[in-house]
């Protein structure tokens, strides 16, 4: 099975365009097979204003309490996973949503709870429900929340999922889906990044704020095996004619003696 893990930003969701949906028909020609995961931090930020909770990051990831966690959920299963869905199927893909607390689809542990709180990082991706959804042509949609043994629910990021998720499935490709081209160095877009380059980039402030979790993701999927991984924008064609636009990422070339 050619696994292809798609994810897209919640900020994107409302952008996303049919250049966008004509890339994805281009990769099902190809016989791939599309797994989805989302975030939603703006439609979460919304619910927490009108709550009137001011959000917290650290490090580019959403602190989180217990109020922060039932509003992350609700809107993310409730909201953004069914926007995403109804964008697929409008376009004649055959999503079907999926919170990944579900049938501990996203086995999960804590991340750091003194700093960050209900924040968690993925120990395991259960697959075969998945493989089971796409077994019958059907293209899941996940919603990043985990769930701990003891039976926590947890936030995670959407890139660290897709990560985890493209590396159960070895999945060929990895894609994050944002609203900008790729990693734009000096005002000019990067067609690919090294290991190396992205921690110099970030160290010298070029590479900051959200988009450090994205990269370091995307690095992450490339050294856990994924195939192939790039951050593509979902406003424009990333995929036609066999090739890509976006950036690139690759592991740390070893030095030769």
């Amino acid at each position: 099975m050619r696994y292809i893990v798609i994810k897209c930003g919640g900020s994107v969701l409302d952008e996303l365009t049919s250049s966008f949906f004509t890339s994805l028909s281009e990769l099902e020609k190809r016989g791939f097979k599309l797994v989805f995961v989302h975030g939603g931090g703006p439609d979460i930020n919304e619910m927490l204003e009108l709550f009137q909770v001011t959000p917290q990051f650290v490090n580019g990831l959403r602190k989180t309490d217990e109020q922060t966690l039932k509003i992350a959920e609700m809107i993310l299963a409730g909201q953004t996973n069914r926007k995403l869905v109804s964008l697929l199927q409008q376009h004649h893909f055959p999503a079907v949503g999926i919170s990944g607390s579900d049938g501990c689809c996203l086995q999960a542990e804590y991340l750091n709870r003194e700093k960050l709180g209900f924040v968690g990082k993925i120990s395991e991706v259960h697959t075969k429900f998945l493989e089971l959804v796409v077994n019958e042509n059907y293209i899941p949609v996940i919603t990043p929340i985990g769930i701990t043994e003891n039976g926590d629910k947890l936030n995670i990021n959407a890139d660290y999922v897709a990560a985890e998720v493209a590396k159960a499935l070895n999945a060929e490709k990895c894609l994050f889906v944002t609203n900008v081209d790729g990693v734009f160095i000096e005002d000019s877009l990067a067609e690919s990044l090294s290991h190396q380059e992205v921690n110099t980039y970030i160290a010298k402030g070029e590479i900051s704020g959200g988009m450090i979790p994205k990269v370091r993701s995307a690095l992450t999927a490339v050294e856990k095996g994924v195939e192939s991984v790039m951050i593509v924008s979902g406003k424009k064609t990333f995929f036609e004619n066999d090739h890509w636009h976006g950036t690139r990422f690759y592991q740390k070339e070893t030095i030769k003696h």
